[in-house]
């Protein structure tokens, strides 16, 4: 039945604002939502003067992140985790629920969740417990997941995260959210909905696959917000090593829970949009559902307490399933495992076997710089821009590969970095590649800013030298610029005559430049450099035509 339910809902024809008839306000099984700062929307009233006022709308927004914890085993068997895998064939017994098998806890898993919630300021019980959390669907064969309910692994944190003001690159805010906490859960396996035979397959592959749960509380009001605090988590997991966190491979998915409230007012009814697989589509549907719940309420309707689903063809999101009944889980302890004890070095046990505890302080001395502490030191090291340091972090390899050229290159910090982020950024956005597939290499990016640095070429021929790089066929680009007649123009005199050879075929412009209108001077550099095919040093191009034009 829920199958098919989901099945009907992905394939809704369209979106409307009005497109789930309001019944009632229901409850939330999450606590009360704290007000965020104001979105767009507005409701007509009178105040006490009978004139129409206009009250802005409040939106909150919370977020619960499923990371995939980076360990060869699941959580509680010894079945291998592996992208992609032939369906079925990464399967225990134990993953398969089959009677009589029980849970053995993995140790890497309880290092890894100790790992994050040390990075994300939160406080280590060392004690948690693991319960059974009932619900009945294909894809779960035990009719339960094994979680943390009542006391999980890590609570009470912080992420700090940084967004761009007015979509301006250059003014950046830093805010924080709170973490509620963080708690060990295994992941179901998968549903493969097969409409042309009309029925449903099951692959367990993933079933077992260890995950952290990470609950953020609602202190945001938008979807740039939540993007930008899932990015730096994501940033961190890697950092860490805890998770991969690939979200096109399902490693980090998120819900997101959306509701719209007056200042002053309750807070609105919650809806949860469902298992989001990219930072760009969960900013879309956290802004779509606001809109969709502020004309709701505006038009008289109300919202519904439901889960829904982000549809990115059509760009907004659409009903799964209602939650006005509130949702019996039935929790219970889970039987066959223990408490979780861990310990800190005043805790630990005399003459005991390290392999036999999660040392709290051993896993804390050990952790790596943060991204933020690195973006500090990228600033200070090298005297770039901190938005700067935030898009080297932002993507993957960036960093390194700067460093790298920086290593290898005389070229100043802040002349590579406009190369990197201004030229090749763009040709690696631009033909769908990542840093570790860029066909130029950091060596050879530093060899061709070295004959720019030493003035053997100017910047628009080292950009066609860069172009020719690209084309990957192994020549250096000391050869290219020798093979393609791309050296500076030595001959001071010859450069005298081409310069004045523009001057004398551009009349025009020379006469503008005598009116007082300067910015034409940019065009005769331009035609200078088109006619030495960028061979020529642009400085000492503007010196020969200024004293040309003032004679």
């Amino acid at each position: 039945m829920a199958a098919s339910i989901l099945r009907r809902s992905l394939l809704a024809p369209r979106c409307r604002a009005g497109d789930v008839a309001a019944l009632h306000s229901g409850p939330s099984r999450r606590r009360a939502q704290a007000p965020g700062p104001i979105a767009s929307g507005r409701r007509m009233g009178k105040s006490p003067a009978g004139e129409r006022s206009v009250a802005p709308w409040v939106a909150v927004v919370g977020l619960e992140i499923h990371a995939q914890i980076s360990s060869n085993s699941k959580l509680f068997s010894g079945s291998q985790v592996q992208f992609a895998a032939p369906p079925n064939s990464l399967v225990s017994f134990f993953d398969a629920s089959l009677p009589g098998t029980l849970p053995a806890l993995n140790r890497r898993c309880v290092e890894a969740a100790v790992m994050t919630g040390l990075a994300l300021n939160c406080s280590i019980n060392k004690k948690s417990l693991f319960d059974r959390k009932h619900y009945f669907y294909a894809d779960l064969p035990a009719g339960y997941q094994i979680t943390q309910q009542r006391l999980p692994v890590a609570v009470n944190g912080s992420l700090s995260y940084s967004l761009c003001v007015g979509g301006k690159k250059n003014q950046m805010v830093t805010r924080t959210v709170r973490i509620k906490q963080i708690q060990l859960e295994q992941d179901s396996g998968k549903s493969l909905h097969d409409d042309t035979r009309s029925q449903t397959l099951i692959d367990l592959n993933r079933a077992g696959v260890g995950l952290m749960e990470v609950v953020m509380e609602p202190d945001m009001s938008s979807g740039e917000e939540a993007a930008a605090a899932v990015r730096e988590l994501q940033l961190i997991l890697q950092t860490l090593g805890s998770s991969q966190a690939i979200m096109a491979e399902g490693q980090l998915r998120v819900d997101a829970n959306v509701s719209v409230h007056h200042p002053g007012e309750a807070l609105g009814v919650r809806t949860e949009v469902k298992n989001i697989n990219s930072a760009r589509f969960l900013a879309r549907a956290i802004d779509y559902e606001i809109q969709r719940q502020i004309k709701e309420l505006e038009n008289g309707g109300t919202v519904i307490n439901e889960t829904r689903a982000f549809d990115y063809k059509l760009g907004c999101t659409i009903p799964m399933r209602d939650k006005e009944g509130k949702q019996d889980y039935r929790f219970m302890p889970e039987p066959n495992l223990p408490p979780l004890i861990l310990c800190d070095n005043k805790s630990l046990p005399a003459n005991t076997n390290h392999q036999h505890v999660v040392n709290i302080d051993w896993i804390r001395e050990r952790l790596p710089d943060l991204p933020s502490v690195r973006r500090v030191k990228l600033v200070e090291q090298y005297g770039i821009l901190p938005e700067h340091s935030f898009t080297l972090l932002n993507e993957d390899g960036l960093m390194e590969f700067f460093e790298n050229v920086v290593r290898q290159t005389q070229m100043n910090p802040k002349k590579v970095i406009g190369w990197i982020l201004n030229v090749m950024l763009g040709y690696l956005k631009q033909h769908n590649l990542t840093v570790q597939e860029s066909p130029v290499s950091s060596l050879f990016l530093a060899d061709l800013l070295n004959l720019l640095e030493r003035g053997t070429i100017s910047s628009s021929a080292a950009k066609q030298v860069l172009e020719e790089l690209w084309k990957a066929e192994g020549k250096t680009p000391l050869q290219i610029v020798e093979e393609k007649k791309l050296e500076l123009i030595q001959d001071q005199q010859e450069l005298e005559q081409i310069c004045q050879a523009v001057v004398e075929g551009h009349q025009e412009e020379v006469m503008e430049i005598k009116k007082g209108n300067p910015k034409v001077l940019n065009k005769l550099i331009g035609l200078v450099q088109r006619t030495t095919r960028g061979r020529a040093d642009p400085v000492l191009v503007k010196q020969i035509l200024e004293k040309r034009l003032s004679q």
